[in-house]
C-alpha cells in the first residue's frame, strides 16, 4: 500500500486532545493500520486511515466511554477491477456531546 492509501475517515467534531489522543492510541496499537493523512479544520479534525474495520471498532469504543454521536457513511469509489466487485470508502462523524 502506497502512503496516500486510506479506506475511512474518522471525523472528530469538535476535537478535544483527550478525544484525539484516545483514536491515534487505537491506531497505534495495530500492526497494519496507519494514518496516512491528517487535516484539522476550525470545527475538528479529519483522520484518513487505512482500515475500514478499525475505524467502525473505534466508532464504537468512542460511544461506549465519551458518550458522543455516531454517524457512519459510505460513498462508492470504484470497481475492483479483479472480482468486478464495487469498492467503499467509510466516513465516520463522532460528535461529542455538549456538557
Amino acid at each position: 500500500m502506497h502512503k496516500n492509501y486510506y479506506e475511512a475517515i474518522i471525523q472528530l467534531r469538535p476535537a478535544s486532545p483527550e478525544v484525539v489522543d484516545f483514536v491515534k492510541g487505537q491506531i497505534r496499537n495495530r500492526e497494519n493500520v496507519f494514518i496516512s493523512k491528517e487535516v484539522k479544520l476550525k470545527t475538528g479534525i479529519d483522520l484518513y486511515i487505512s482500515s475500514q474495520r478499525l475505524a467502525l471498532a473505534i466508532g464504537k469504543k468512542l460511544k461506549r466511554r465519551f458518550k458522543g454521536t455516531i454517524k457512519v457513511s459510505n460513498a462508492l469509489y470504484g470497481i475492483n477491477k479483479f472480482s468486478s466487485k464495487e469498492v467503499y470508502r467509510v466516513t465516520l462523524c463522532y460528535r461529542e456531546e455538549a456538557l
